[in-house]
């Protein structure tokens, strides 16, 4: 069967499926439902990340490496027991530590961009990034095109930044990571196509990190 026919069911059978889930959070149900899993959740999504992982290779000139999430929750140190995410998540990376990102849930669809956490030489990287000319065209970039970020990590502006530095919310970041929301539409028919669109939209900033990380 060929992958794109394949996977036109793809966003509303891993939807159904995870609903069902929520609702039956138990190993006995999902080892019942394991056959059904592997066929409508896990295959079409390891296809939809060789898909991916393609287009970013041409995208961006770099070998890319692609996760599939585990559907099991680790509940060693967690008081909600629920043995398995209600979610697929999914993520592709570089090796210069940018990520792309690819969530899917009854609730929501969303994808995103950047770096969840920098490391020492990257967040003095970004501090000085932001706090010149490229902080203001990283805000150019932002601005009105629905993108959101996560709120910023840190209390309070780092030293040696003053409190009211005009990108102080950015400055209080200790990772970006960009994400484009409400995509359900755009993973039908094809989700391969919807989900490198968003990405695509997402490249700018990604480049810009490209650059100043």
């Amino acid at each position: 069967m060929p992958a794109q026919i394949e996977l036109c069911n793809f966003a509303p059978q891993v939807r159904n499926f995870m609903e069902e889930l929520s609702r039956n959070n138990d190993r006995e149900w999902f080892r019942a439902q394991k056959a059904r899993y592997d066929s409508e959740v896990k295959r079409p999504a390891e296809r939809l990340l060789l898909s991916v992982t393609r287009w970013l290779e041409s995208a961006n000139g770099l070998p890319v490496r692609s996760k599939l999430f585990r559907p099991h929750r680790d509940v060693r140190f967690s008081q909600d027991k629920t043995p398995y995410y209600t979610h697929l998540h999914a993520a592709w990376s570089v090796p210069d530590g940018r990520a792309w990102y690819f969530g899917l849930s009854p609730d929501y669809a969303t994808a995103g961009c950047g770096v969840m956490a920098f490391d020492e030489a990257q967040l003095l990287r970004w501090r000085r990034a932001v706090d010149g000319p490229a902080g203001a065209r990283f805000e150019t970039l932002v601005t009105g095109t629905g993108v959101r970020m996560n709120a910023p990590d840190l209390a309070e502006v780092p030293a040696p930044y003053p409190p009211d530095h005009p990108r102080a919310a950015l400055l209080r970041r200790s990772g970006c990571v960009l994400w484009l929301d409400d995509l359900f539409d755009a993973l039908s028919p094809d989700p391969g196509a919807g989900l490198t669109a968003a990405l695509g939209r997402l490249q700018p900033l990604q480049d810009w990190l490209s650059d100043h990380l």
